[in-house]
């Protein structure tokens, strides 16, 4: 519960803080240890009335400890002593998470820094939090973290002109994503899932969508994220081995986030230009809202991926129009489109695996599936291509495709 409402608030102690006093890094230094005061104090001490403000309070105290040991230095008692921390009745009521995600998602910083800032600024994980959730030596966040308060020093903070807000708002967006894609299938390591960086991610979608009600691509990302997510407990087995969305016991996907999340994608797709986020939470809503695996619309999920390689094209997103192309109008139309692509990633391998193994050519298949076991860096990946590789596979296609 306090972990739960200590992240809540970081976004408005920070922001509290850096309108006050300038300087970001500082500022997000003394904000870490009044969460470790309040991480400390709280459980022993309960909970305070105003617990924003006892946050801005302390985190200010520690600001102002800061600045007169550097003013120490260089003699600036005068302007130091007329520095006081807010009292509770001057605690700032505006929200300003979005000011300071776009900050934090700053066009003068690489987007792996982008994202490590974003989930410990906003997110309040802690450095060691970010480097077990991405598999990275914690040394290596901290500096990424460290060169970005670096970069962003004497950034103002306030909102974009309105002509460049679109694209931070995307900068931002994109950064969501990334934490959602890698916590919803991890790159590397011995987990598929890694729940803390999906549930980060939700979190702070919901943050900007609140901020954003009317942006259809902030609706459609965390569309999607709900979409995604709902199927999470489905999606291996018991020894923690991927399970295939046909294969999949759609009885424990959650019906909640389905419903919440169809909602969102409705609304969106009907009320505001259509993106690529939308496109791609349509495409969930169609396969979460099929009541079997066979029974899935795959013209409709067909033509939200001829739309979305219109506006968003890429390489993942064509492989997997490929599939869908399969299941609409045969294996050997999507091996031949397959075959003019050069795409070196080994979910080519297995895009091609399956359509092999869909056309009856279950040794290719099997070529396929290992060669692509033998590209992953994640294990349990690797453990399910290395077993579809050696099973036992139909050497003429089944029943037609619908």
């Amino acid at each position: 519960m306090i972990d739960g409402l200590l992240r809540d608030l970081i976004p408005q102690v920070l922001t509290a803080l850096v309108r006050r006093y300038g300087d970001f890094g500082k500022c997000e230094d003394a904000v870490q240890e009044a969460l470790l005061a309040a991480a400390v104090q709280w459980p022993r001490d309960g909970v305070p009335d105003n617990p924003k403000a006892w946050l801005i309070t302390t985190a200010s105290r520690r600001r102002i400890e800061m600045w007169r040991s550097e003013a120490a230095r260089i003699r600036r008692e005068e302007t130091v002593a007329a520095l006081e921390p807010p009292s509770f009745e001057l605690v700032p009521q505006q929200d300003d998470t979005l000011t300071l995600l776009l900050l934090c998602c700053h066009p003068s910083l690489t987007r792996p820094a982008q994202v490590a800032l974003t989930l410990r600024a906003v997110g309040g994980l802690t450095t060691a939090e970010i480097a077990r959730a991405y598999l990275v030596p914690e040394p290596t966040i901290g500096q990424r973290i460290s060169r970005a308060k670096q970069k962003l020093r004497g950034a103002d903070f306030v909102l974009p002109p309105k002509d460049e807000l679109p694209e931070r708002v995307a900068a931002v967006l994109q950064v969501l994503y990334l934490v959602f894609t890698e916590g919803h299938t991890a790159s590397s390591g011995s987990a598929v899932n890694r729940v803390e960086l999906t549930a980060e991610a939700i979190r702070l979608a919901r943050q900007l969508h609140a901020l954003l009600p009317a942006d259809g691509e902030v609706a459609g990302l965390l569309a999607l994220m709900l979409l995604t997510d709902a199927r999470r407990p489905a999606r291996t087995g018991s020894d923690g081995i991927p399970v295939p969305l046909a294969e999949q016991d759609r009885t424990r996907w959650d019906a909640s986030a389905i419903a919440e999340g169809s909602a969102l994608i409705e609304h969106a797709l009907a009320t505001t230009p259509v993106g690529p986020y939308q496109l791609q939470a349509a495409i969930a809503a169609v396969h979460d809202e099929a009541p079997t695996a066979d029974a899935t619309d795959w013209p409709q999920i067909l033509l939200l991926y001829d739309l979305l390689q219109q506006i968003a094209p890429g390489p993942m997103v064509t492989l997997n129009r490929l599939v869908a192309l399969a299941r609409v109008e045969g294996p050997s139309h999507a091996l031949a489109e397959l075959d003019a692509l050069d795409v070196d990633h080994y979910r080519a391998d297995v895009v091609r695996a399956h359509l092999l193994e869909l056309s009856g050519d279950p040794q290719g298949a099997r070529d396929c599936y290992a060669r692509a076991a033998q590209r992953t860096l994640s294990l349990p990946e690797r453990e399910y291509l290395e077993s579809r590789a050696l099973r036992d596979m139909p050497e003429k296609p089944g029943k037609p495709l619908p």
